[in-house]
C-alpha cells in the first residue's frame, strides 16, 4: 500500500474510533502566550493546529519580530531580529538539521510540519548558551513531548485534515500513542499536497509541492523521574516548484534518528541529567528541466548534508543556586555537484563542485547559573566555549572548468586550507520582579560568536562572471548585544516589550565582487563573502486586552534597523516596520476573530553598489485574515477561515525575486485563500 493510502486508511480508522471513544481529552502541552518573559514566545495550541501553514517557517511568520523569506510555496526561511540562516539555532526535537540546498530551498523549517509537534518556543536574541554556538538572532525549539500514560489511559491520539482553496492544498495527519506507566509507542503520519497558488491579481505563482512524513517514537519510563526515548523520522518531498530560483526540486529526502535520556533526581545536589544523540541525513536534487520548460542547456545538482551530534548536561542545585553544566558536539558534512548537458540530454558533465566535501565540526562546553539575590531580584549568567574545525576533501578535484581551490584563488588569492577557531561567548541578565509579581524588568548583555557555514566558506559554483564563491578566510561573527525588557500583567491587560542594540564585529556579508579589500575581482556580478562591521537595533512590543468575558484585542509591533558600518549602507533582506492587530470572540463552543497584518514601506534597501540581495524598495501593505473555530465537544473541533480577505496583491520585502516575472520583483504572496480544517482527538 502506498504511503498516502496508508495515511488515509489510518486516519479513517481513527476517525471511526473517535465516535466511540471514552470521554478522554488528549493532553496538550503547548503553553499559552502568557507574555511574562520579554523576548520569548510560546506558540498556542491554536497556532499549531488551527490554520493551514506550509511548514514551520510560515507558522513562525505569525510571531511578533519574526519574518520569513519566500522562494516558492514551501521552505519559508525565518528571519528573527534581522538575522537568518545559521545566525539562528533551529532545533527539530533536539536535533540540528542542515538542508541540502546551497540556495536555501530547504531550510530546517521546511522539514517541520507544525501539527506534528507538541510545542514551539521562540527565544529572541542571545538569551541562552545551551543549544549550540552562535544563535545571535535567536533560538527556535520545535519539540515533541509525549505525556506519560496511566493504567486507565492506555491510548490517545488525534487526526487532522484540512483543505485550502487557492492552491488546492490538501493535508492530513494522524498522531497515535499507546502505553503504560512504564513505557509507550507513538506514531505520527503527515501528508500534504499543494498546487500553485494565485496572487491577488490572479497570476499563478510557481509554488506546488508534495510532502509526506512519518515518525515513530518509543519511550521507556520506569519511574516518574526517568525517561528514555528513541525516535526515527522520515520526510519525503517531491516535485517542489520555486518561482524564486533557476531550478526546482524533484526530490528532497530527510531521515532523522534521535536517542534521548532525561533523569530528574529532585534530591541532593544533582537536580537532573539530560543526554541526547542525533543523526540527520538529507539528500536533495535540483534541476532546471524536469519540472519546467527548458529548451536550453540543462543542469542538475544532487547534494547531501549529513549532521551528527549530541549534548549532555547536568543540573546542580546548591541552596537557591542552580547550575547547568554541559558539553555538545555537532558535525556537518556536505557535498554538492553541478552537472551540465546539452538540450534534451541527461546532464553528465561535472561543471562545478559547489560543496567540495565540506566538513565542519563544533565541540562546545557551556555553563549557566541562576542566582537569586533576594525576593525580587535574580541574576542569570551563561558562558560558552566552542572549538571549530573546518576543512574540505575535494578542493583539488578536476571539473570541466576549474577546481574549487583554483576558483577560490582567483577571487581571494587563497585556497581553502583547513581552518580552526576558538570562540568564547556568554551572557549576563538581571531580572527584577515588580509590583508583587505584576511586572518583570530585565537588563541583559551578551556576546555570541557564529562561525561561517559551509556555503559562506566553500561555495564553488563556477558561472563565469556570475560565479558564486565562498571565502575560507572569513573570521567568525562576534555579536555584542544589550537588551532591555519589560512585561506586565494586571487585570485585563498583558504586554511585553524589548529594545535591543547589537554591535557586530566581522559580520559575514554576502556581496557582489567590486574589488573590495581582499577581493581580486571587480566585475560587480560574482557573489562573494567578506567581513564588515555592522550595527543592528530594534524593538518589539506585543500585548492583549480582555474587553469583557467574551472579547479580547491583541496587538504586535516590531522594527529592526541594520547597517553595514564599513561601507555605510543598509544590510539587505531586512524587514520593515511590521504590525498586527487582532480581535477575538470566545463564547461557549465558539472562537472567532480576525487579524490585520501590515508592513510599512521599506526604503532602506541595499541597492546602490549593493549586494544584489534586495531587488527594490517595497511598498507597504495591509491584509485582513478571518477565522472561526467550533468545538462540537471536547474531542472534535472544526475550523474555517479566509486569509487575505480582500484579495490584496502584496509581497514581503525579503521575498526572493520571481524569475518568471518579466520584471524581477519579490514573489507575491497568495491572494484570497479560504480554508477548512477538522481535528478529532481521543
Amino acid at each position: 500500500m502506498s504511503y498516502p493510502k496508508l495515511a488515509v486508511a489510518i486516519a479513517t480508522a481513527l476517525a471511526t474510533s473517535v465516535a466511540n471513544a471514552a470521554d478522554v481529552t488528549r493532553e496538550v502541552l503547548v503553553e499559552d502566550t502568557a507574555l511574562t518573559e520579554p523576548g520569548v514566545d510560546r506558540l498556542t495550541t491554536e497556532a499549531l493546529t488551527g490554520g493551514i501553514s506550509a511548514d514551520g517557517g510560515e507558522l513562525l511568520r505569525g510571531v511578533t519580530g519574526v519574518s520569513g523569506v519566500r522562494m516558492g510555496g514551501h521552505g519559508i526561511d525565518p528571519i528573527i531580529r534581522g538575522q537568518t540562516q545559521t545566525q539562528l539555532n533551529i532545533l527539530l526535537d533536539g536535533a540540528y538539521l542542515h538542508g541540502g540546498c546551497p540556495n536555501r530551498m530547504d531550510p530546517p523549517t521546511a522539514y517541520s510540519s507544525a501539527d506534528t509537534y507538541d510545542r514551539v518556543t521562540v527565544i529572541k536574541g542571545s538569551q541562552t548558551v545551551r543549544y549550540g554556538g552562535g544563535g545571535s538572532g535567536g533560538t527556535v525549539l520545535f519539540e515533541r513531548v509525549t505525556p506519560r500514560f496511566s493504567a486507565d489511559d492506555p491510548l490517545r491520539g488525534a487526526v487532522n485534515g484540512g483543505y485550502k482553496g487557492n492552491a488546492d492544498t490538501r493535508e492530513l495527519s494522524a498522531d497515535v500513542a499507546a502505553g503504560t506507566p512504564q513505557g509507550f509507542a507513538r506514531a505520527i503520519l503527515g501528508y500534504k499536497n499543494s498546487g500553485n497558488y494565485q496572487d491577488g491579481d490572479g497570476n499563478s505563482v510557481r509554488s506546488a509541492y508534495k510532502q509526506k512524513s512519518g515518525t515513530a517514537i518509543f519511550g521507556y519510563t520506569p519511574d516518574a523521574a526517568t525517561r528514555l526515548e528513541f525516535s526515527v523520522e522520515g520526510t519525503r518531498e517531491r516535485d517542489t516548484l520555486f518561482a524564486g530560483a533557476g531550478m526546482d526540486s524533484p526530490y528532497s529526502d530527510a531521515d532523522n534518528f534521535r536517542l534521548k535520556f532525561d533523569r530528574r533526581a529532585g534530591v541532593g545536589p544533582f537536580a537532573g541529567v539530560n543526554a541526547e544523540l542525533y543523526l540527520t541525513q538529507v539528500d536533495h536534487l535540483m534541476d532546471n528541466y524536469s519540472l519546467r520548460s527548458n529548451s536550453g542547456m540543462r543542469a542538475k545538482v544532487p547534494t547531501s548534508s549529513d549532521t551528527r551530534g549530541g549534548r549532555v548536561s547536568v543540573d546542580l542545585a546548591s541552596g537557591a543556586l542552580l547550575w547547568t553544566l554541559g558539553v555538545d558536539y555537532q558535525r556537518n558534512e556536505r557535498d554538492a555537484d553541478k552537472f551540465t548537458g546539452m538540450p534534451g540530454s541527461d546532464p553528465a558533465n561535472l561543471q562545478s563542485i559547489i560543496w567540495p566535501g565540506a566538513d565542519l565540526k563544533q565541540t562546545g562546553a557551556f555553563a549557566e547559573l541562576d542566582l537569586p539575590l533576594r525576593q525580587d531580584d535574580n541574576l542569570r549568567f551563561g558562558l560558552r566555549y566552542d572549538r571549530v574545525e573546518a576543512s574540505i576533501s575535494r578542493g583539488d578535484q578536476a571539473t570541466s572548468t576549474m577546481t574549487p581551490n583554483q576558483l577560490y584563488a582567483a577571487y581571494y588569492a587563497d585556497t581553502a586550507e583547513s581552518a580552526d577557531e576558538n570562540n568564547v561567548g556568554g551572557f549576563a541578565r538581571w531580572e527584577r520582579t515588580l509590583a508583587d509579581g505584576k511586572g518583570l524588568f530585565s537588563v541583559a548583555f551578551s556576546r555570541s560568536v557564529r562561525t561561517a557555514d559551509a556555503t559562506e566558506r566553500y561555495a564553488a559554483n563556477n558561472m563565469g562572471a556570475s560565479s558564486w564563491v565562498g571565502n575560507n578566510t572569513l573570521a567568525p561573527e562576534k555579536h555584542h548585544q544589550a537588551e532591555l525588557g519589560l512585561s506586565w500583567a494586571e487585570g485585563d491587560w498583558r504586554f511585553a516589550g524589548s529594545v535591543y542594540l547589537n554591535k557586530v564585529d566581522d559580520f559575514i556579508l554576502r556581496d557582489l565582487a567590486r574589488g573590495q579589500s581582499g577581493i581580486l575581482v571587480a566585475n560587480g556580478t560574482a557573489t562573494i563573502y567578506r567581513n564588515v562591521s555592522a550595527t543592528l537595533y530594534g524593538a518589539e512590543l506585543e500585548g492583549r486586552y480582555r474587553i469583557d468575558a467574551a472579547w479580547e484585542a491583541t496587538a504586535g509591533l516590531a522594527y529592526v534597523h541594520a547597517n553595514n558600518d564599513t561601507d555605510d549602507r543598509p544590510i539587505a533582506q531586512i524587514p520593515p516596520l511590521e504590525a498586527t492587530l487582532g480581535l477575538r470572540y470566545r463564547r461557549s463552543a465558539w472562537d472567532l476573530g480576525g487579524t490585520l497584518r501590515a508592513n510599512a514601506t521599506q526604503t532602506r534597501a541595499d541597492l546602490v553598489d549593493g549586494s544584489g540581495q534586495d531587488l527594490e524598495e517595497t511598498s507597504g501593505w495591509a491584509v485582513l485574515d478571518l477565522d472561526a473555530r467550533y468545538r462540537a465537544n471536547r474531542d472534535l473541533m472544526l475550523s474555517v477561515g479566509v486569509d487575505n480577505l480582500f484579495d490584496h496583491t502584496y509581497a514581503y520585502h525579503v521575498n526572493r525575486g520571481d524569475v518568471f516575472n518579466p520584471v524581477l520583483q519579490p514573489i507575491n504572496e497568495p491572494g484570497r485563500s479560504a480554508w477548512l480544517r477538522a481535528e478529532a482527538r481521543f
